[in-house]
């Protein structure tokens, strides 16, 4: 066997699934309009906070009626949020494929106590969408971070239903086109397929999601970082840039800079094309390796951003301490960091393909999984 390494590494190994690599523009300087120092309810850190706003809505495609508000703690208070405020009307439908999701199951039922049903699908497969109840309220991932499993279509959500979808967008926004008339609450954190800094959330909410605001009352008491409505109504102030606590100026202006380098690849569009050629890279590596296969079942649930691998020789019995070799080897190498699987998902690989990653750095980086592997393979031997 020859271990001699490949000749080209890539410029970024960054492929970690979150946060994620930053865009090919970034650089400090970029930050340098940040309002530091300032207050973020001056008029210079609200025209910030809603400029963000106003541009997420644009590159999103998000119809003129949903609402855009930026929030506290990740995509994970995004979405707590969302359920918090609004599910314990209706018994509600939990659909879990991978590790997020079955968070959200279990808020509903430790904590939130509704009554729930659960979905369930193991890692790579994804549920039955024909048993679900869309009468009731709805929750998923729309991409499973930690499986690589998306849903192939909106049209699996049936436009009449009575229920509210509860959506987590986290690694689906931005890289995936998402049918806003099926999804009445969105959530996602800009640190991912964008790669801004952490802590910051994103809640988009549709007239239906917005119309049980100002009909219902949870019957649980809701900490202040969770409340979407004041004196009875919504908080509109929220929607326009006045934030629940207090938020980093610095990561708003990252984010503004993400925005403004995802319109100058196109857009939208542009950032779908360049995760779906990022991800077909690591695909045809696949197929043309019998010794290494995504984790989605089936083709159409692909991820387009997280792709999750896993190895398929049955000489390796122990195949997590194997994947995570191949791992430390690879961030050894600074050739790609971060990218063993996460921690409750099958023992593989999951590497990152979203918009902000280079195809070049994809296609020098999958020789070296090569490299690696045979390495470690030879030592099973």
């Amino acid at each position: 066997m020859n271990n001699e390494k490949p000749p080209i590494r890539p410029k970024n190994p960054c492929f970690s699934s979150g946060p994620c690599s930053k865009p090919p523009s970034f650089t400090l300087a970029a930050l340098e309009q940040a309002a530091l120092g300032r207050s973020h309810r001056s008029t210079l850190g609200k025209s910030k906070l809603r400029s963000a706003i106003d541009e997420t809505h644009e590159l999103l495609e998000i119809p003129p009626d949903y609402k855009v508000a930026i929030v506290p703690a990740s995509d994970t208070g995004a979405f707590e949020m969302a359920m918090w405020n609004l599910l314990g009307t209706r018994t509600v439908d939990a659909l879990v494929w991978e590790s997020f999701g079955s968070g959200w199951f279990d808020d509903c039922v430790k904590q939130l106590q509704i009554p729930t049903n659960l979905h369930r699908a193991e890692f790579g497969e994804i549920i039955d969408f024909s048993a679900v109840n869309w009468d009731h309220d709805v929750c998923f991932t729309w991409n499973g971070t930690t499986s690589g499993v998306r849903i192939p279509s909106g049209a699996l959500i049936p436009s009449d239903r009575a229920g509210l979808t509860l959506c987590d967008a986290t690694s689906a926004a931005f890289a995936m086109r998402l049918p806003w008339d099926k999804l009445d609450v969105t959530t996602f954190s800009w640190q991912k397929v964008l790669g801004g800094e952490g802590a910051h959330g994103v809640i988009i909410l549709s007239p239906r999601a917005i119309d049980r605001l100002m009909t219902y009352s949870p019957r649980w008491p809701l900490p202040k970082i969770f409340r979407l409505t004041k004196n009875g109504a919504v908080n509109q102030a929220l929607f326009d840039g006045a934030t629940i606590n207090t938020p980093s100026m610095l990561a708003v202006e990252d984010y503004l800079h993400c925005l403004s380098w995802a319109h100058s690849v196109g857009g939208l569009s542009g950032l779908i094309d360049r995760s779906n050629r990022n991800a077909a890279a690591v695909w045809e590596f696949c197929d043309a390796h019998n010794w290494i296969e995504n984790l989605a079942v089936e083709p159409s649930t692909r991820s387009t951003t997280s792709v999750c691998l896993k190895f398929t020789d049955p000489a390796i019995a122990e195949q997590a301490q194997f994947s995570k070799a191949i791992a430390k080897r690879l961030e050894d190498e600074t050739v790609a960091f971060d990218i063993a699987s996460y921690r409750d998902a099958p023992a593989g690989l999951r590497i990152w393909c979203g918009a902000t990653v280079e195809t070049d750095d994809v296609l020098s980086m999958l020789p070296w999984v090569t490299w690696a592997y045979e390495i470690e393979r030879e030592a099973v031997d």
